[in-house]
């Protein structure tokens, strides 16, 4: 057997998201903060993400956390958060999936009723409550980052689909809201192919019409659409998260449930400390709610925090064959 690298790597699921999280094989990046290494590691090391979630190791619909030193004394560990669609500034998912790796490997100490788990991320100091019974995780709650409405009930022309209204929210990443009847589409009869060209043709659409701007990172591609079936309201939504490059979330989303209660709280619709249920496409579930105000740049946000279940499914070490002709994975 020959390798150039040994990748040690614990899978889970989250709300039926696959999350794949490096606990070995990697070294410190670069950075005296998460979001320092980040961007090193989008300039730098990129071809590691795409060959660990990329096929043939992963696939088109994988999400994935790398562990890292934290690069403050508050935090027990330090993560990356990677999708097939890049480096995340915060994944929901992500973060519940990896406390849960955390604690049933028993890579943090371990408290019952529940261990505080402490992440240092590209965002910053994100905290899940984990509640834990005889040493296994049942579920996280995290505490997200401030979340906040970016542009609201604003005409979206989609083509194909006509002008339809448009929401657009921060909830630790950028997300657009459009209902599916606007567009013409259902859940259940529409097949998800044709659910995920619409929600792509609304990103393009967004970067046209409703340019984001994050005050700190500049011009920002919207790469997340939640189309909302009917009935979804203040106390329950239905929906499905189309992500870029073109897929389908099996999870409910943590960022997109806290930009969705931005967005109910700014029409005085979800107050504070309301339970919130967010439901994805394949019927999975979290639980969210606001416990605060605050301001972020300049802007009225609120505080979520979401609660979800993880799952781990499977421990590995790929590796990498000096011949492979697929060193960075590859995508169709």
């Amino acid at each position: 057997m020959r390798t150039t690298r040994i990748l040690h790597t614990i899978d889970a699921h989250v709300g039926g998201l696959p999350v794949r999280v490096v606990t070995g094989g990697v070294g410190p990046f670069p950075g005296a903060s998460m979001e320092e290494r980040r961007r090193w590691f989008i300039a730098n090391s990129d071809e590691l993400r795409t060959l660990l979630l990329c096929e043939p190791r992963g696939h088109a619909s994988m999400s994935g956390a790398i562990l890292q030193p934290p690069t403050r004394d508050d935090a027990d560990w330090g993560v990356l958060f990677i999708e097939v669609t890049g480096v995340l500034p915060m994944c929901g998912a992500g973060t519940i999936g990896v406390a849960t790796v955390l604690v049933d490997t028993g890579m943090v100490a371990v408290t019952e009723p529940v261990t505080t788990v402490r992440l240092d991320t590209p965002i910053g100091l994100i905290t899940a409550e984990v509640q834990v019974r005889e040493g296994k995780a049942e579920s996280v709650t995290i505490a997200n980052a401030p979340s906040y409405v970016y542009a609201e009930d604003r005409g979206l022309d989609v083509p194909g689909h006509g002008v339809v209204p448009c929401d657009v929210a921060f909830g630790g990443n950028f997300y657009a809201f459009v209902d599916l009847e606007a567009l013409g589409l259902s859940l259940e009869d529409d097949e998800p192919g044709r659910v995920i060209s619409a929600g792509m043709a609304v990103m393009s659409a967004v970067d046209e019409q409703i340019p984001i701007h994050h005050p700190e990172h500049g011009p920002t591609p919207c790469h997340h659409v939640v189309l909302l079936a009917p009935g979804s309201d203040a106390r329950r939504t239905r929906h499905a998260l189309v992500i870029h490059p073109g897929w389908i979330d099996r999870s409910p989303g943590g960022t997109g449930t806290s930009a969705r209660m931005a967005i109910l709280h700014a029409r005085g619709e979800l107050g504070l400390n309301a339970d919130y249920v967010s439901e994805s496409f394949i019927g999975t579930e979290f639980t969210g709610r606001l416990v605060g105000r605050t301001t972020a740049y300049g802007r009225d946000a609120v505080l979520p925090a979401i609660t979800g279940k993880g799952w781990i499914v499977a421990t590995s070490q790929m590796l990498l064959d000096p011949a492979d002709p697929f060193p960075a994975g590859f995508a169709v």
